[in-house]
């Protein structure tokens, strides 16, 4: 099974510069998107009916702000919109797709860089999450969580140059969840195959040509530990442009 999370900034600019032609090409077995500032009335659907994808939103109520959608070529038993919490719900961030064996959990993890009160609101959303993931790992233990998760988890994840200076992204206290995270059974993985080498997934608008320059890696494809032996490969695509992130892809045995 190969599965791609992607925070793709825009799915209609996106898709005029080929998105979906890509996505055909590759025939992956389910695509997570982020950012999609878009609701499914306003996206050429039919294109991706036409190759094969069940697709489902989960769209902020704020016009252009957010959201996510994942596209499978297998019909989800199961669709989730969302934690079931208001606050979060409105912005479009969570959505979860139950397929015959996986559970797959589409995320993207609010910004903490507008301000202190948005800082905060991310650390409740991560924790009001990890609650809810636990939950769901309780009855399905084959879970993979993909996304934006807006946090370098360690020195080989940013510049060298901002290490020092906590920007946000890279926060204690966020570092500190996210430790947390990984010590409650989830693996990253791309450390998984890749312990030490850096290799990031967003690049700064000046910076097109993706050097390692203000990169950072905050994409991540987390496995519950029941699912650690299952990963084959991990890889940034770094030459897909669709975006200021790269997509992430994922292959795993789902036997």
């Amino acid at each position: 099974m190969k599965i791609i999370t992607y925070n793709i900034n825009g799915i209609r600019s996106a898709i005029k510069k080929g998105l979906f032609d890509w996505i055909e090409d590759h025939d992956y077995d389910v695509i997570c998107l982020q950012e999609t500032k878009a609701h499914s009335g306003s996206v050429p659907v039919l294109l991706l009916n036409s190759i094969g994808y069940h697709h489902c939103w989960h769209s902020a109520k704020r016009k252009g702000y957010s959201g996510v959608a994942t596209f499978s070529k297998i019909k989800p038993r199961h669709i989730e919109f969302g934690m079931g919490l208001e606050k979060y719900d409105v912005e479009g961030r969570i959505l979860r797709t139950d397929f015959e064996n996986l559970t797959v959990i589409n995320c993207y993890i609010p910004n903490g860089s507008a301000s202190q009160v948005r800082h905060n609101f991310k650390l409740e959303f991560l924790e009001d999450f990890s609650g809810w993931v636990t939950k769901i790992r309780e009855e399905q233990p084959r879970v993979i969580v993909v996304g934006d998760f807006n946090i370098a988890r360690s020195l080989l994840d940013v510049p060298p140059d901002q290490a020092t200076t906590s920007p946000s992204g890279f926060r204690q206290d966020e570092r500190h969840w996210l430790q947390q995270w990984l010590d409650e059974g989830f693996i990253d993985s791309f450390r998984n195959q890749t312990p030490a080498g850096r290799s990031y997934t967003w690049w700064p608008p000046t910076n097109p040509t993706r050097t390692d320059r203000g990169a950072w890696r905050i994409d991540y494809q987390f496995v519950n530990a029941t699912l650690q032996s299952s990963i084959q490969n991990v890889a940034h695509l770094k030459n897909i442009y669709y975006s200021d992130h790269c997509p992430v892809l994922l292959e795993i045995d789902d036997n």
